[in-house]
């Protein structure tokens, strides 16, 4: 049986160094872990983030002694919801992207052949996704992991999310050597129902005194 389509997700053991999604730290764990392993990790957010007071993490929970909550661990940062902006840092001679942004009117299909253009002239990158199937265009993806190296293709990619979801068992992603599918499963663990319910209790006591709320979505960005 083809291990890609081996039913076998079950909630997966966590360690101290992860954290969960709902966080909006996925990128922090993996940004630890990362220099840890001694890689040189940049940053691209939607806002500007030009002070290290800017790139604290404030508002939401985190595990103590987890993720970048001073945001110190990336070397630069990038920000934009402009092409421009982002064919600049897709520029920086990435070698693994990691996405873990909200998916909104604005960032639908923000990855598609000119960035994957770029990310396969300049490093043959390979793409991980965690957050939403609907950032890339699939079509375009499909098209560079198809690619020779020596012809600007990608590396590869491994995929938490897809679009649609389920992946249909006859999209040609399922055919591809060069990518590793999981069905939307980044976020679990055996502690996601303890974090979440942490959340809840933080936030009942700040609501009881008159304290800001932490982890609240903004309707209007939608995220």
């Amino acid at each position: 049986m083809n291990w890609k389509h081996q039913i076998c997700w079950s909630n997966g053991r966590r360690f101290p160094g992860e954290s969960k999604g709902e966080t909006n730290a996925d990128y922090e764990a993996a940004a630890r872990i990362s220099k840890a392993m001694g890689m040189d990790v940049i940053a691209y957010t939607a806002s500007p983030r030009p002070t290290p007071e800017s790139r604290k993490d404030t508002g939401k929970y985190i595990v103590p002694n987890t993720g970048d909550p001073d945001g110190l661990i990336p070397s630069a940062w990038y920000s934009g919801l402009d092409k421009s902006s982002l064919h600049n840092f897709l520029s920086q001679d990435i070698d693994i992207l990691l996405i873990a942004v909200p998916l909104t009117p604005q960032t639908r299909h923000f990855l598609s052949a000119p960035e994957f253009e770029i990310l396969g002239s300049k490093t043959n990158a390979f793409i991980i996704n965690i957050a939403r199937g609907g950032l890339i265009n699939q079509e375009d993806l499909i098209t560079y992991l198809k690619k020779p190296l020596s012809a600007g293709g990608l590396r590869g990619a491994a995929l938490d999310v897809t679009e649609p979801e389920p992946l249909p068992a006859d999209s040609e992603l399922w055919t591809l050597e060069n990518v590793a599918i999981t069905p939307h499963v980044s976020g679990l663990g055996t502690t996601y129902a303890e974090r979440s319910f942490a959340i809840l209790d933080e936030n009942l006591g700040n609501l009881e005194r008159g304290r800001n709320l932490i982890n609240l979505v903004d309707r209007k960005k939608g995220y």
